[in-house]
């Protein structure tokens, strides 16, 4: 009625537990754990909203902004985003402002769109303002604005003043 398995009879083996001389060996899968930058382009470094960092960032790689930041940022782009603040100077080679920069701006490309709110010198070798940004401050061109220190005045024109100075309306008596 019953018959008893040999699987558990003293002395043999099972069928399963014989080594396999026929079989292949299995290829572990490599994993990679090389930095990113490496391969590629990095992933932009991204500041949120809630954040407020008081010190300088540097970096060579691109940082989004949408929190606060007080203090100097260098980065290769540089995003300000429209709940963004920045209290300090930025440098960049790419730089889009959304939000509000109180300070010197320095970049080869340099962007302020509808939304932007700067209150500082801007330095740039390529601008674009975009029709409803809010900018208070000089501007000017260099061919080389990352230079470090602050940008020699040339000799054959005179000091630029602050487009605010040169704005502002003085009421007139009669």
């Amino acid at each position: 009625m019953f018959s008893k398995s040999r699987i558990n009879e003293p002395g043999q083996k099972p069928e399963g537990d014989k080594p396999k001389t026929t079989e292949t060996p299995t290829v572990k899968p490599q994993m990679d754990f090389s930095p990113s930058s490496s391969k590629g382009k990095a992933v932009t470094s991204v500041l949120s909203s809630d954040l407020t960092v008081v010190g300088n960032l540097r970096t060579t790689g691109d940082i989004q902004v949408e929190g606060t930041v007080e203090g100097d940022i260098r980065a290769h782009l540089l995003t300000v985003g429209e709940s963004a603040t920045i209290r300090g100077e930025i440098v960049a080679d790419d730089i889009v402002v959304n939000g509000r920069v109180i300070g010197r701006v320095r970049g080869l490309k340099v962007r302020l769109t509808s939304t932007a709110r700067v209150e500082g010198d801007i330095i740039h070798k390529t601008i674009a303002i975009e029709s409803g940004a809010h900018f208070e401050g000089s501007v000017q061109r260099q061919e080389d604005p990352l230079a470090q220190g602050r940008p020699a005045v040339p000799t054959s024109a005179p000091a630029q003043a602050p487009a605010s100075a040169s704005a502002k309306a003085e009421p007139l008596t009669p």
